[in-house]
């Protein structure tokens, strides 16, 4: 049918125009802050093109939501504006009849904002997690950058070494200020390397000496070394204290009554019923007036959609702290704005209708 197409091109080419856009934004928003991580020491420099991909991952059912959102709202508000609107319902279609090409547009977005939300979503939260510790997990040593002063795990001592390996097992050139209680010592070797000793490394300082200060009576001892040895502590595994629900897989989070899971599949649920009522929402928010040039109605959208996934967290918080159950969370949020955007539609339909009664009306009365 002519209508159902013209409809369902308009919004396609409008939603493709629209994510290039947004997630050209917001990929760059991600890389710039990604980078500062890297270069703060937070996160490994080889890994940032792989965590800006875990990030833009996780965060991608938002960015097709708010798309396919804002798509709809501009297509349709261009068709107001260009006067289609008033043929079409000079033909007898009226507003409601635009939901059905919309969700027959919509419903392939809607099932991969689905899949990403209740599957690549967590998965891609573990990884990323993972990526973080095995980069916080290593020794002293190794997370030091060759020419570079670098603070310890505990902040208590500063590194400074030249490599003489790929792996940072072995150094030359160490340099170590440590801080002991009421005690400051400088230490320095022309070679090093890690060995491991149970759970706890080593590293073997050879030919070098130490100089100690005791910093309450300033008195100094140096002393010469030809072998000595510092504890380079590894970092306990996150990973031993369980994945936080954001990290875990839906089924996993269903099986659990815990209230921090339940919170979790609050949210996740919530975005994929938050992107099936925006699409109703957007058409009763696309009407504009012809004769204005204006784009009021994108405005009034875009901040609906803000409001709308602000609640969705809140109610998240809200059922993690237990103070709200998942169920009515859902029924409370989603149903309203569900039965506002039918109210919403069937208001838009009605208005011309009752504005032609209401103006025959007065006319009848002054005559």
């Amino acid at each position: 049918m002519l209508f159902d197409s013209t409809v369902r091109n308009e919004i396609a080419r409008a939603f493709g125009a629209t994510l290039v856009v947004i997630l050209t934004i917001v990929l760059t928003m991600f890389l710039i802050r990604t980078v500062g991580q890297a270069a703060d020491g937070t996160i490994a420099p080889q890994d940032v093109v792989l965590l800006l991909g875990y990030v833009a991952l996780g965060h991608l059912p938002t960015m097709i939501a708010m798309s396919l959102f804002v798509a709809i709202v501009i297509s349709l508000g261009r068709m107001y504006r260009d006067s289609e609107m008033a043929i079409w319902f000079a033909s007898g279609v009226g507003l409601s009849r635009f939901v059905r090409p919309v969700l027959r547009t919509s419903w392939p977005v809607l099932l991969v904002v689905a899949l990403l939300t209740l599957s690549v979503w967590p998965w891609g939260n573990a990884r990323t997690m993972d990526l973080r510790d095995r980069y916080a997990q290593r020794s002293d040593l190794s997370r030091v950058t060759p020419g570079v002063f670098q603070t310890s795990a505990d902040g208590r001592s500063v590194f400074f070494v030249e490599r003489e390996s790929a792996d940072g097992a072995n150094a030359r050139n160490v340099f170590i200020l440590s801080q002991k209680e009421r005690r400051e010592s400088v230490t320095s070797a022309r070679s090093g390397r890690l060995e491991p000793v149970g759970p706890d490394h080593f590293l073997v300082l050879q030919r070098g000496q130490r100089n100690d200060v005791d910093l309450a009576s300033q008195e100094r001892t140096l002393s010469s070394f030809e072998t000595y040895r510092v504890l380079a502590p590894e970092r306990a595994a996150r990973a031993s204290r369980g994945q936080p629900p954001k990290a875990t897989p839906t089924l996993e989070l269903m099986r659990q009554p815990r209230p921090a899971s339940q919170g979790e599949l609050t949210w996740r649920f919530g975005l994929l019923l938050g992107a099936a009522n925006l699409l109703l929402l957007g058409i009763g928010l696309a009407a504009t007036h012809p004769r204005r040039a204006s784009n009021w109605n994108l405005l009034f959208a875009l901040l609906a959609f803000v409001v709308y996934y602000n609640l969705i967290n809140l109610t998240q918080a809200w059922v993690s702290s237990a103070r709200m159950s998942m169920g009515a969370a859902l029924l409370a949020l989603h149903g309203g704005v569900f039965a506002l955007a039918l109210a919403l539609l069937w208001w838009r339909d009605h208005a011309a209708v009752a504005r032609w009664m209401f103006t025959r009306r007065a006319g009848r009365v002054s005559a």
